[in-house]
């Protein structure tokens, strides 16, 4: 059973939550308490997970450690108009080998997976988006993930699994089920332009920070993941100073906000975590703060969910056909409840990546390709498929 690799809430924050108002969201969840135990995860929607593993994270130790500082935020905040039944398990306990963390990581979201429950992955560096990776390999198929970060965190072959090499793993290591992956906001400056170019030639996306603060260019993005892994280190230093990778220059706590709801909105998104919280450098417990608000975007959007991906049936969407001088026509799809656009790649239906034919775009991506300009997004998920 889970519960026997995870320590309950502790008692500190369970004493905040009780002087707190019975509206707000720590008194309308199912918490993991010495007290009352385990948590039903029956009929569960979205489960809070801290990871209190930090010795792989490059430069930033003492990530894994005081998440109650970031559970008394979530807990003060008051719901929206949510339905879905939110659960917190408390903390994955620290394992005698940094590999005990990972498999104990791993068994809960796989278990979660199974049950269509979102975890909510707090704490701990951003290698634990390499073990939730592996934890799809029970549903044996392909994934997409996106992350928002200002490195690639490629690092080398011969690197051992890190905060800062966990990529390069999950590209190469076996079993292979990663379809896509898109980076949104690096900053060019950390990264090496072989780098740059190794993302393009394996047709990922990329998106700099100047073009991603444009957030209707990085929606997409995020409606087509299944994992979105957020670092702190994307967020600039004056907003989140708990990271000791934090520069100047990144997101500000509007738009990351923003981009955590994106990523609630989507109806293919099945697990969330924000990576590289240290405590000792928060001040005012001001990147507690702005965690448990992007959390609470995140749950927002999961609320918000209008099952508008049209992978079943396309009568709730206008069909648009783009003629091209020397190929095939594009379609393109709009959803009448939303306006959100699709892209179709026409493949066999016996391809194995059929689950990704139909690719998120924007509205930008169709007025390009009347002007007979293809898109990116197209050209790229085409070439994988191939």
């Amino acid at each position: 059973m889970i519960k026997e690799f995870l320590a309950p809430v502790k008692d500190i924050v369970i004493a905040h939550l009780a002087l707190q108002s019975s509206l707000c969201i720590g008194n309308k969840i199912n918490i993991h308490t010495n007290s009352e135990g385990f948590p039903d995860l029956e009929g569960a929607k979205l489960a809070i997970l801290g990871v209190q593993e930090d010795r792989n994270s490059e430069n930033n130790f003492g990530c894994g450690e005081d998440l109650h500082l970031v559970r008394k935020k979530i807990y003060e905040l008051y719901p929206g108009d949510w339905s879905a039944k939110i659960v917190d398990l408390g903390n994955v306990k620290k394992g005698a080998k940094v590999s005990d963390t990972y498999f104990a990581v791993s068994e809960i979201i796989t278990l979660l997976l199974k049950k269509n429950i979102i975890p909510i992955i707090i704490g701990g560096g951003q290698d634990i988006t390499y073990v939730n990776y592996r934890a799809y390999d029970t549903l044996e198929q392909s994934v997409n993930i996106t992350t928002v970060d200002s490195r690639f965190d490629l690092g080398t072959l011969e690197d051992e699994l890190t905060s800062q090499s966990y990529l390069s793993k999950i590209i190469m290591q076996e079993p292979n089920n990663l379809f896509n992956y898109s980076n949104v906001g690096y900053q060019t400056y950390f990264n090496s332009q072989e780098s740059i170019q190794l993302l393009d030639t394996l047709f990922f996306d990329a998106y700099r920070l100047g073009n991603a603060k444009e957030l209707e260019n990085i929606e997409p993005a995020f409606r087509n993941a299944d994992i979105v892994s957020i670092d702190l280190g994307a967020i600039r230093q004056s907003e989140a100073p708990a990271n000791n990778n934090a520069s100047p220059n990144g997101f500000n706590g509007e738009e990351i906000c923003a981009i955590s709801r994106y990523a609630g909105l989507s109806d293919k998104v099945t697990s969330f975590g924000i990576y590289e919280y240290n405590s000792k450098l928060d001040v005012n417990a001001q990147t507690a703060n702005l965690m448990a608000q992007m959390i609470w975007y995140f749950i927002e959007g999961v609320n918000s969910r209008v099952k508008d991906y049209p992978f079943s049936g396309k009568e709730n969407y206008q069909k648009f056909t783009v003629l091209l001088e020397d190929d095939d026509p594009l379609i393109f799809y709009k959803s009448h409840k939303t306006g959100r656009w699709w892209i179709e790649i026409n493949i066999l239906s016996d391809n194995k990546y059929k689950r990704h034919a139909l690719i998120p775009c924007t509205y930008k991506d169709y007025t390009e390709a009347t002007r007979q300009k293809i898109p990116d997004r197209w050209y790229k998920a085409m070439q994988k498929m191939m």
